[in-house]
């Protein structure tokens, strides 16, 4: 958030933030980026925030409300409706949060959608895993990741899961689609893209997530308009128009199956997280934050994307509790791999680990790239089997 933040200062916008918080709480480089800042009360109670930020700025003129964060994208619409401003409203925006309502446009206008229902209650998640079948996925219809998500092979894992289910308001059951998960990211103007990318989980995050052994990687491919790839492309697209998206950046997860199809995992109008945007800027040589910051402020993008690189990120999670106490292979991989290590950032030893089903980022990540899209692979393989960190 600080780099969206050092974006629209660098296009001249002036920022006021807004939070939980009290803004001495704020890192000091972010609080010298921001010429006002407003605390409100929990998130959760959104009547409550819209009525302390339209008190705190008083006659303030306001010119943009934007928020990047899941949880507050539909507090943004409506302090924008509240203040008469431009942006997209509650209702459109609801189409990104809601993931039942997201998929029944999505799927009017032609989209390929898994199969699925809104469920309330454990009645009506049984009812609906009869008629779509098994395997399924029961997730969050206002989820954000893959908190409370789970896919299910048969009836015993279902009520497997109910006791957690039993704290989501509206479960969204489908379809298990099988195939290669990715991204489509894109910053919209007007509803037009101007800037995309394309990334592959390795191995999907419903894995990931569920696996501790397994270090979460991801593969931002240099041109995301070949040919494997432009089914997803043209579906994020499609959706993207389909929903009412205008000026900001999409995320979208999809899935590319055996047959080529590409089916709509979901969508959000924010960016993705878990390195996403850094590994934009080093694949295509931009600056995302800023070109976000110059679309929502002035409607320019003016980037121009190299498409130079294949970018790779590997997070890893120590093996063992406790404290860090040992790094394994990191000065075998400097040496081997030199200039093609874009980024390093573990957790340094003697930090306590951090808790693996709570963060994707774990104990930090090392990011590699290269022009030819193998040997990015082969360095990403490498960085899972050769590092390791140790906790007691």
């Amino acid at each position: 958030m600080p780099r969206f933040v050092r974006g629209l200062t660098e296009v001249g916008a002036e920022v006021i933030g807004a939070g939980e918080g009290p803004a001495e709480a704020l890192p000091p480089g972010l609080r010298r980026l921001l010429s006002g800042w407003v605390q409100i009360p929990s998130w959760s109670d959104e009547p409550a925030c819209v009525q302390a930020i339209l008190q705190a700025l008083g006659g303030a003129r306001i010119d943009r409300v934007e928020s990047l964060w899941e949880p507050t994208v539909l507090l943004a619409a409506r302090v924008r409706q509240a203040l008469g401003l431009p942006g997209m409203d509650h209702d459109t925006v609801l189409g990104f949060r809601d993931k039942q309502l997201m998929k029944e446009r999505a799927a009017a206008a032609g989209a390929r959608v898994p199969r699925s229902a809104r469920c309330r209650g454990a009645e009506e998640i049984r009812r609906a895993a009869q008629e779509i079948g098994y395997p399924l996925v029961g997730k969050p219809i206002a989820g954000a990741g893959t908190a409370s998500t789970w896919a299910c092979q048969d009836e015993a894992e279902l009520e497997s899961h109910m006791a957690e289910w039993q704290h989501v308001a509206e479960l969204s059951v489908e379809e298990f689609i099988v195939g290669d998960e990715h991204t489509y990211d894109a910053l919209c103007i007007d509803g037009q893209p101007v800037l995309e990318s394309v990334t592959r989980y390795l191995p999907p995050p419903l894995v990931a997530r569920n696996e501790e052994w397994v270090s979460p990687a991801q593969i931002t491919y240099r041109n995301p308009h070949i040919g494997p790839l432009l089914p997803g492309v043209a579906l994020g697209r499609r959706v993207c128009q389909a929903l009412g998206m205008q000026t900001g950046i999409v995320h979208m997860e999809w899935f590319r199956t055996a047959t080529g199809e590409a089916v709509l995992g979901e969508i959000a109008c924010r960016p993705g997280g878990s390195k996403l945007m850094d590994q934009w800027n080093w694949a295509q040589e931009i600056d995302i934050y800023r070109e976000w910051a110059r679309a929502v402020c002035w409607s320019a993008c003016e980037a121009a994307p190299r498409k130079a690189w294949h970018v790779g990120v590997v997070f890893k999670r120590a093996r063992g509790q406790g404290r860090i106490k040992a790094i394994h292979g990191m000065e075998r991989l400097r040496a081997d791999l030199g200039s093609a290590i874009v980024e390093e950032a573990l957790s340094p030893v003697g930090t306590p680990r951090r808790d693996w089903k709570q963060t994707l980022l774990s104990d930090g990540w090392v990011a590699v790239r290269d022009p030819d899209h193998d040997n990015c692979r082969t360095m990403i393989d490498r960085v899972v089997r050769e590092l390791q960190l140790d906790a007691g």
